[in-house]
C-alpha cells in the first residue's frame, strides 16, 4: 500500500464512530480544487509511511477506536487495497471507503467479500461536465455503474459533491438530481479553498455572494429530494 498519511483520531469522518484515517497516495483524477494535492501530484508527494507500522498502530488502538476510514488520493488504485482491508477487518474495525467511483471492478470485489461497512463516493459534476472537472479520460458510464454497485452493496453509503463555483453553476447543482435515486443520501459540500491542486488564489474565488442555506437552487433540490425519498443535505465550512 502506498500510504501517504495517517490521522490517528477523528470524530467526523465516519458517522457515529471514533475512527483513524488512512490516506493513500495517488489519484487518476486532477480536480483543480482538490485539497489533498500532496496525495495527487507526484511532485508534491511526501515519503510513504510503512504499511506494517500503520497496521501495528491500528492493532494497538483497536480497543479505543471503532473504525478506519480509507481515503486518498483514490484508494481503489492500490494493488494491495483488498489484502489491506482484510487485515483491518480481522482487527474487527468497521471500514469506510472514500472513492471517486472510477474503478467499479474493484468496488465489486470489495462488495462481494464484505470488506466495507460504509461507502462515500464523490460525484464530481453532472456527467456532461465530468471530464472538464476531473481532467481525466473517463467513460462517464463508469460513474453510474459504481453508484449502482454501492446502492446494491447492502451497507450504508453517501454520495457527495463539492460545489466548485469557478466551474459549476447552481443550475449544474440542480441537474445532479438526474443521478440520484430513492434511498440515496446526497451531500453538497462547500469547496475548501486555500491549499488546492491548482493553487487557486483567493481573488479568483467567487463564493462571496453564495450562501448554501439561502440559495434557491439548493433549497429547490432539497425539496425535490424530500419528495423523492432522497436525503439531501448541505455541508458548509
Amino acid at each position: 500500500m502506498n500510504i501517504g498519511g495517517l490521522q490517528k483520531f477523528s470524530l467526523l469522518d465516519y458517522p457515529g464512530q471514533l475512527s483513524a484515517i488512512v490516506f493513500t497516495q495517488g489519484c487518476n483524477f486532477r480536480c483543480p480544487y482538490c485539497h489533498n494535492p500532496e496525495l495527487v501530484d507526484p511532485q508534491r508527494y511526501s515519503p510513504l509511511l510503512e504499511t506494517e507500522k500503520v497496521l501495528r498502530f491500528l492493532y494497538r488502538r483497536h480497543k479505543k477506536l471503532s473504525a478506519v476510514v480509507v481515503t486518498g488520493g483514490e484508494p481503489t488504485l492500490q494493488e494491495d487495497l483488498i489484502p489491506f482491508l482484510k487485515l483491518i477487518k480481522a482487527m474487527r474495525y468497521k471500514i469506510k471507503l472514500d472513492t471517486n467511483g472510477s474503478r467499479p471492478e474493484v468496488l465489486l470485489e470489495i462488495v462481494n467479500q464484505g470488506l466495507v461497512d460504509y461507502f462515500a463516493m464523490d460525484i464530481k459534476a453532472p456527467l456532461k461536465l465530468y471530464k472538464v472537472i476531473t481532467r481525466a479520460d473517463l467513460e462517464v458510464g463508469t460513474i453510474e455503474k459504481s453508484m449502482e454497485l454501492i446502492r446494491r452493496s447492502g451497507v450504508d453509503y453517501e454520495f457527495r459533491t463539492t460545489y466548485f463555483d469557478l466551474l459549476l453553476s447552481t443550475d449544474d447543482l440542480a441537474s445532479m438530481q438526474d443521478l440520484l435515486k430513492p434511498g440515496d443520501k446526497f451531500i453538497i459540500q462547500q469547496c475548501h479553498y486555500g491549499k488546492t491542486l491548482d493553487e487557486i488564489k483567493r481573488e479568483d474565488i467567487v463564493t462571496g455572494s453564495f450562501s448554501f442555506n439561502e440559495n434557491p437552487a439548493c433549497l429547490s433540490l432539497i425539496h425535490w429530494g424530500t419528495e423523492h425519498s432522497i436525503k439531501i443535505s448541505l455541508r458548509s465550512l
